[in-house]
């Protein structure tokens, strides 16, 4: 598994706008400068962002993004899928049938079982992290990441 480049330049804009110390939104220039990032990439994602209603936008001179819901509220797996990613898409076995028209696994897969039972593990684990939940530096990330406290977020 590997996480898409727009997967991990979205959350890091998301976390940009919750965590925006100033009043008003954040401009899509502003997010950028803050990430070092293109601001047309920038505003590509939010884009993506808004659509998925994970964001609101303003236009004019006090434009720019706001989240749409508090920090609390928005999982990273929600991020994630909004973003585009998913670890096991419907689908997926249709793409890789070799050189069949139909993979010879298709009513019985041991594999697809396999990445079923990790998306769910994985997709729990995610919905349970919420943007707010990232506003910690690495080190306290990763004391409340494996902490007895929080121990439902990893599988047992």
């Amino acid at each position: 598994m590997h996480i898409l480049a727009i997967e991990e330049y979205g959350l890091r804009c998301l976390l940009q706008v919750a965590f925006h110390p100033g009043p008003g939104a954040m401009t899509a220039r502003e997010i950028a400068r803050l990430e070092g990032m293109g601001p047309e990439y920038v505003s590509r994602i939010m884009g993506v962002l808004r659509a998925g209603g994970l964001v609101v936008s303003t236009r004019g001179a006090a434009g720019g993004y706001r989240l749409a819901r508090p920090a609390g509220q928005i999982g990273v797996w929600e991020a994630i899928r909004v973003l585009g990613g998913e670890f096991f898409p419907e689908g997926f076995c249709d793409c890789h049938p070799g050189r069949r028209r139909e993979c010879v696994h298709t009513t019985d897969c041991a594999i697809r079982a396999l990445w079923r039972k990790v998306e769910g593990t994985l997709r729990g684990a995610l919905e349970r992290i919420s943007l707010d939940d990232l506003r910690r530096n690495e080190g306290s990330m990763t004391t409340w990441l494996d902490s007895a406290r929080h121990s439902e977020i990893a599988p047992h």
